[in-house]
């Protein structure tokens, strides 16, 4: 299976990081969780070992709440939230799509988008496992 290796990172650079995402399963998740609806975080899940912190990792800061599980994190320089790990994969890491690298030459346009019911989040996290 081939993959495709893309990059991405904060708003102000500080932090950087690639993903490998299977050429046949570029599908992100729109959450509309108290979370992920404020910040318009658009999921693609990978494995750990398909992630890699490029640089940055003094920069970041993490945020929990509620289970503790989902480890929120945010460049400490420009407040964005480029991945994280989440609740409904917490040995992955969900990486925002809207930081990828190459936005402006298509890149949003080569996943699939589905919402997914991160407010009901216990009935609907099946979904996405």
């Amino acid at each position: 299976m081939d993959v495709i290796r893309y990059t991405g990172g904060c708003h102000c650079g500080a932090v950087r990081f690639a993903v490998k995402v299977a050429e046949d399963a570029h599908l992100a998740h729109a959450c509309n969780c108290s979370v992920c609806f404020k910040v318009g975080f658009l999921h693609v899940i990978v494995d750990r070992d398909a992630f890699e912190l490029l640089q940055g990792e003094a920069r970041i800061t993490t945020y929990t709440f509620n289970t503790g599980v989902a480890q929120h994190t945010f460049c400490s320089v420009c407040g964005v939230k480029a991945f994280y790990t989440p609740r409904s994969h917490p040995t992955g890491v969900s990486a925002n799509l809207r930081c990828f690298d190459g936005i402006e030459e298509g890149v949003l346009e080569k996943f699939a988008v589905q919402d997914f019911d991160g407010r009901n989040w216990e009935s609907a996290v099946h979904a996405i496992r």
